[in-house]
């Protein structure tokens, strides 16, 4: 998961005003504590989890509820971590807790595999963001998780190569073209940007903020709209950029984008809060040179954002300690002190609005940029996100195989998308799910 990639971008910690920051957690005296474990025996839970460092944050807990006990089990992370739990919860042993990805979360709840917090969330439901809960939920009924870790989108520029060549922070998409017009023109060498077909991860948050709907459901039948209009308007717009030759398409995270990055040949990146550590170990030589904005908006005056990574922690629906398991991932995602443990030692941006807001020095990639996180927060308060279908990972092959061949022989981006849509229906009625009409 990228939005882990902050590193030492986020070993800040949070100012006071976290501490008033109230926790979900219900009160329990240390004397109750320790009275209900000496009677019963203290609970044990395992939490597969892959961010650094969780096992200080575990060690907090440990000490102040000797009645639950909380082991980690390090993972890997990833698609493959998805398919270790789901395999886990088949066999009838997974683990009390798991780290789960947004767009993981629907194939666990497919598979029954996450039990329904509803009833134990719903006094922090209001310390999230609407769009940040909606990625937990299912239909109008479920929430299968406590979101941890959150990815919001803004834009990445080379404030000083801007300023050089005389552009504008984009407003809208619009202008966004204009500008890599005119870098054409100041520097055939040089690119505003690039259209990765490798990373699905990165359009998915475009079509989130273009107001795309990939998935929904009601009652047993789930509707597939991967092919909506938002996403075929974000699809057409990189097509016809690719198409005229202002955007490169260069994959991210490759050697050749490395290179442009360092030696200021691409001058943005559409990313998520995470990206400063990426830039930081990518592109060194260009530290101090880079500033944030709010992504272009479609329509002028809005303020919208969609998100490329981030995580819940969700419970297993087979083990019989839901209640304590619920009651240390409440814990873990609402408590100040474990959300400023959460940043300083597993280097994540947290999903909590307030914790958010409390975020103060900025990374260093971005010390000429004090209001980092201030904006980051403002963004993340606009960000959209959408129900996640049980099938993604079919979604997201389709996604690199389209715009593969899209980019190949130069036919239509709008094709690749609707060659996402096939796939993903096909694939949902093939496994058996109920499709609405």
């Amino acid at each position: 998961m990228r939005a882990n990639r902050l590193g030492a971008a986020l070993a800040v910690a949070l100012t006071a005003t976290l501490t008033s920051c109230g926790s979900g957690e219900p009160a329990e005296s240390p004397e109750a504590a320790r009275t209900s474990a000496a009677a019963q025996g203290p609970v044990k839970l395992t939490y597969w989890t892959w961010a650094p460092n969780m096992d200080k944050i575990v060690t907090v807990w440990n000490q102040a509820h000797p009645d639950i006990q909380v082991t980690v089990s390090k993972q890997a992370g990833g698609d493959d971590a998805a398919a270790k739990f789901l395999t886990a919860a088949k066999a009838g042993n997974p683990p009390e807790l798991v780290q789960a990805e947004y767009q993981h979360l629907p194939s666990f709840i497919a598979a029954d595999a996450v039990a329904d917090l509803k009833a134990e969330t719903a006094a922090i439901q209001s310390q999230f963001s609407e769009g940040l809960w909606g990625l937990v939920t299912l239909g109008t009924e479920g929430v299968y998780g406590i979101p941890q870790d959150s990815g919001p989108m803004m834009l990445f520029y080379r404030k000083d190569l801007f300023h050089e060549y005389g552009i504008a922070v984009p407003k809208t998409w619009q202008e966004y073209g204009e500008a890599a017009r005119t870098v054409r023109e100041k520097d055939p060498q040089a690119y505003l940007g690039t259209f990765s077909s490798k990373d699905p991860g990165a359009f998915t948050g475009l079509a989130q903020q273009a107001g795309a709907q990939w998935w929904s459901i009601s009652g047993e039948s789930w509707k597939v709209n991967v092919a909506d209009e938002p996403t075929r308007k974000v699809a057409d717009y990189w097509g016809a950029l690719v198409k005229e030759g202002v955007i490169d398409d260069m994959p991210y995270f490759t050697p050749e984008w490395n290179k442009a990055l360092n030696d200021g040949k691409l001058l943005t990146w559409p990313s998520a809060v995470w990206a400063p550590g990426v830039l930081s170990s990518n592109a060194p030589k260009a530290k101090g040179k880079w500033a944030v904005a709010p992504l272009p908006q479609w329509n002028a005056g809005e303020n919208y954002s969609g998100f490329w990574g981030g995580s819940s922690t969700a419970v297993s629906a087979k083990t019989p300690h839901k209640a304590a398991a619920a009651r240390f991932a409440t814990w873990l995602n609402t408590d100040p002190a474990a959300l400023d443990l959460l940043v300083k030692e597993a280097a994540i941006y947290p999903a909590t609005t307030k914790a958010q807001s409390a975020l103060s020095t900025a990374p260093g990639y971005f010390a000429g940029q004090p209001d980092f996180w201030q904006q980051a927060a403002a963004v993340s308060a606009g960000a959209r996100g959408f129900t996640f279908g049980p099938n993604v990972g079919v979604t997201y092959n389709a996604f690199k195989d389209g715009f593969d061949k899209a980019l190949r022989d130069g036919s239509s981006f709008a094709g690749a998308v609707q060659a996402m849509q096939d796939a993903t229906l096909a694939d949902m009625r093939k496994s058996g799910f109920q499709i609405a009409s």
